[in-house]
C-alpha cells in the first residue's frame, strides 16, 4: 500500500508498551486507525467538516499522544494558519505525522516543531475523551 502520510515512508518503529505489542509500526497503526477515527473523535469545531474521506481532520493531539503511549518518543506541534497548534511525532530520529493528509497538498514546516505537553493539551477535558476514546477502540481491534 501506499502511503501519503508525512514520513510514511521513515524507518518503522516497533511498540515499547507491551499493551500495544499487536501494532507492528506506525503504517499498521495508520490502517487500525482509519477504521477508528470518526466524527465523534474529531475536533468540536471541525465536525461539520469531517468526512470519511477526510478522516484524519481534527484528530492531530489525540492521535500524536496514542502514538506516543505506543512507540515513546516526544510530541510535537507546529502552527498552522489561523494559529492552532498542529501535532506530530518524533520517535528518535524518525518523524512522522499520522494526520497530516487533513491539509492535501499544504506542506507544513516540520522544522519549525516545539515539544507539546499532554498534561497542557488534556486540560481541555473533551480532548482527553477523544483521546481516551480512540484509545478504547484501538484496543478493542487489536485484541
Amino acid at each position: 500500500m501506499k502511503y501519503k502520510f508525512y514520513g510514511s515512508d521513515s524507518k518503522a518503529v516497533s511498540p515499547i508498551n507491551e499493551e500495544f505489542s499487536a501494532v507492528k509500526d506506525q503504517r499498521h497503526l495508520y490502517d487500525l486507525m482509519s477504521n477508528i477515527w470518526c466524527r465523534y473523535s474529531c475536533a468540536p469545531r471541525m465536525r461539520d467538516d469531517w468526512s470519511p474521506e477526510n478522516k484524519t481532520l481534527g484528530q492531530c493531539s489525540i492521535t500524536s499522544f496514542l502514538v506516543q503511549d505506543i512507540f515513546g518518543g516526544d510530541v510535537y506541534g507546529v502552527r498552522i494558519p489561523g494559529g492552532a497548534i498542529h501535532c506530530y511525532n518524533k520517535i528518535g530520529d524518525v518523524e512522522f505525522d499520522l494526520t497530516s493528509e487533513q491539509f492535501g497538498d499544504v506542506k507544513l514546516d516540520y522544522s519549525k516543531g516545539v515539544k507539546q505537553s499532554r498534561e497542557e493539551h488534556f486540560a481541555l477535558k473533551e480532548k482527553e475523551e477523544r483521546y481516551l476514546y480512540l484509545k478504547k477502540e484501538l484496543l478493542k481491534v487489536i485484541k
